[in-house]
Formats: structure tokens, sequence, C-alpha cells
């Protein structure tokens, strides 16, 4: 790891334990918003395939009651 990030660590580690716990919150949340980022852009993505399908007539659509149904009988 680089130089930076052991200094960065060593001074996070002398800060008080409720600054350290904002600052290890603050880090994860960063990580979930750059994740959530790239599933949202793929679900975007698999959006406009589908209603493109659906457009063209390769797909139709299923309302959700009947999908419901359907899983029902599947689980029972």
């Amino acid at each position: 790891m680089s130089p930076a990030f052991h200094e960065i660590e060593e001074h996070a580690k002398s800060l008080p334990p409720e600054e350290r716990a904002r600052l290890a919150e603050s880090l994860l949340e960063s990580l979930r918003q750059e994740g959530t980022a790239e599933v949202e852009a793929a679900w975007e993505k698999e959006i406009e395939v589908r209603a493109a399908a659906y457009r063209r007539g390769e797909e139709e659509l299923i309302d959700g009651e009947t999908v419901l149904a359907e899983l029902r009988q599947i689980a029972r």
C-alpha cells in the first residue's frame, strides 16, 4: 500500500472512538454508493434492452398478479 495510505491510517487510528466510527461509516457508504451506481447502470441497460424487445414484438408483458400466481404454484 502507498505511504499515503499508512499515514492516513495512522492518523485515523489516533482519532477519538466516535470520530473513527463516523469515518468508518463514511468510507463504507462511499463504497456502497460506487456499487449502487454500477448496479443502477446495469439495470438501466437491461430495461432498455427489454423495452426495445417489447417494442419489436419479441416479448410480451405479463401482469404482476399472473406472475405471482405462477410463483405460488411453483412454491407448493
